[in-house]
């Protein structure tokens, strides 16, 4: 991933209050009961059989993603200079500037619907995924979360994000052949975790579906769709101490990443 273990993005953030099933399954112990446990969970959430039978068919516990997840430390060490100069480069500012142009009628759209210029969105995704041409991920989405899940450590929250991601599949909105993400399970070209993918997702190219690994249009729109909703205004400041600052918060808690994507999307256009 070209962002930094270290960093949480919006949707891995959104598991901090993400809501829980009300009969959560124990954790620990053994896998394959555990998994079973989960299953009754997913089919009374109003998942199909069918559904969760194809997602947990042959689905085994993930050591790399454990010890992973047991490596993180979600702290900055780097000054906002040393972190900016490693992230926002003449390249990137360069390809972000292209994306703007080919975009430009989508961007406008976007914009016009939700209030997010276009220069924040296009830096979140340079930043993220490399505008979608980086790493999304390897990993599959199902085995990853209920590895999460079965862990005791934080089993409730990925629990909730396992159910999310079966109900995007169960929506119809990614087969389990395309629902593969990051060591957190995070999806797509701007990462969102399934809780996210399910609140703020928006289908803005009108297929019928949400597709946040494929579709450029769904990808923008549900990320402009995030910060809308968590109150950013268009024509407002958003730079540090800003009210759109905050509003970032719902992306990354950490001022220092949203210091740097109100920089480059300012170096984005010429400011």
């Amino acid at each position: 991933m070209l962002r930094p273990a270290f960093v949480l993005c919006a949707s891995l953030l959104a598991i901090l209050t993400l809501s829980t099933p009300s009969h959560a399954a124990r954790c620990g112990g053994d896998f394959g009961s555990f998994v079973a446990s989960i299953s009754a969970d997913a089919q009374g959430a109003g998942v199909s059989q069918a559904v969760i039978g194809s997602a947990f068919s042959g689905v085994s516990e993930d050591m790399a993603v454990l010890n992973f997840d047991r490596r993180q430390r979600y702290t900055f060490n780097k000054t906002f200079e040393q972190y900016v100069s490693t992230r926002v480069g003449s390249g990137r500012i360069n390809g972000g500037r292209a994306m703007l142009a080919r975009h430009a009628a989508l961007l406008s759209s976007i914009e016009g619907k939700f209030g997010v210029p276009r220069q924040i969105l296009v830096a979140i995704w340079g930043l993220e995924t490399d505008f979608g041409k980086g790493d999304m991920g390897k990993l599959p989405v199902i085995r990853t979360l209920t590895t999460l899940a079965h862990d005791c450590r934080r089993s409730e929250l990925f629990q909730g994000e396992l159910l999310a991601a079966l109900k995007i599949v169960q929506r119809g909105d990614l087969p389990l052949r395309d629902l593969i993400g990051a060591f957190a399970g995070e999806i797509g070209q701007t990462q969102f975790l399934p809780s996210s993918y399910i609140k703020y997702g928006v289908d803005f190219d009108g297929d019928g579906r949400v597709d946040l690994r494929h579709s450029v249009a769904d990808v923008l729109a549900s990320t402009a769709n995030l910060l809308h909703t968590n109150g950013f205004k268009m024509g407002a400041p958003y730079g540090e101490g800003s009210a759109n600052f905050e509003a970032m918060r719902e992306w990354n808690h950490a001022t220092i990443y949203r210091k740097t994507i109100a920089y480059f999307a300012d170096q984005l256009v010429g400011r």
